[in-house]
């Protein structure tokens, strides 16, 4: 990617075909095979996100070299199996994934206290297999994007997506969104949000992390202080080929004014990152300059 996010991922519909196919009449060990030779394609060719997550992995973490060079390999293999196990839960097959929970009953929690809620969650893990998990709740959850997917692969995945009890809010230049959120939490309904990226020519905060400044969208952050309801930070991460592992933070209020409620939340929320990823560092996935350096 460049020196920012565009608001569109990589790929192609070709190559989702593919392993759609596979995984349809072979199974997810056979896809996850084709994968080590995809990954190992990215490894050698994709220069321009290859750097940063070299950077993200020596800079942030202090990885030697051949750390580096393995834990490169290894975040682009962990990604294209993040891709496998989100079209597996999408087209409605077996679901061969084993989860563990850590602040199930926080979200019990938020469901229970009849003010919606709003989890602001990142380009880590699998955040998509947080919500085929959060199916099981008795809550409606609204998932809040970017619409600037590109439209082939957009439409085809959603033409393999089951129904659940999931929405999609897509953010919009004329702000409509907002309303649909609004109404969204007047019906106690979850907002899932990501709070990492934000598009060129967007409102931005300024945070810390891994001690070093970066900025972040507005936007998950206004939401969380302008409609005070419970907000919590969700992460999910792969351990093994099958297991999952979800977290959920303690939900917390931002009633104060935005002035300081908003550097509050992001503090809270970049805490919460940066724990995350010194317990994953090979499941960072922002391909691009982060840290604009």
């Amino acid at each position: 990617m460049s020196q920012e996010w565009q608001g569109k991922s990589k790929g192609n519909t070709l190559g989702y075909r593919i392993f759609i196919a596979l995984l349809k009449f072979a199974g997810i060990q056979p896809a996850y095979f084709l994968l080590r030779f995809v990954a190992f394609y990215y490894f050698l060719f994709s220069w321009s996100s290859s750097r940063h997550i070299k950077s993200f992995l020596s800079k942030r973490l202090g990885y030697n070299r051949w750390q580096t060079i393995k834990g490169l390999y290894k975040n682009y293999y962990v990604f294209g199996q993040s891709l496998i196990d989100k079209i597996v839960v999408m087209s409605n097959q077996k679901v061969p994934y084993t989860f563990e929970f850590d602040g199930e009953h926080r979200l019990e929690e938020i469901i229970q206290g009849g003010r919606g809620g709003i989890l602001i969650g990142s380009h880590t893990g699998n955040y998509e297999l947080a919500g085929y998990y959060f199916k099981r709740l008795t809550m409606k959850v609204n998932i809040v994007m970017v619409d600037n997917e590109r439209e082939q692969i957009k439409e085809y995945l959603e033409s393999v997506m089951s129904d659940r009890n999931l929405n999609i809010i897509y953010i919009k230049e004329d702000m409509s969104h907002v309303y649909e959120i609004s109404k969204a939490l007047q019906n106690n309904e979850l907002i899932a949000i990501h709070g990492d990226r934000y598009v060129a020519g967007s409102r931005t905060v300024t945070g810390n992390l891994f001690g070093a400044e970066a900025k972040f969208p507005m936007g998950p952050f206004i939401l969380a202080t302008t409609f005070k309801v419970p907000v919590a930070y969700v992460f999910c991460f792969k351990e093994t080929d099958t297991h999952y592992h979800l977290y959920t933070s303690q939900p917390r209020e931002y009633t104060d004014n935005k002035k300081t409620a908003i550097p509050a939340a992001l503090k809270d929320y970049t805490d919460e990152l940066e724990s995350k990823m010194r317990k994953y560092p090979e499941q960072w996935f922002n391909y691009y300059n982060f840290w604009q350096e």
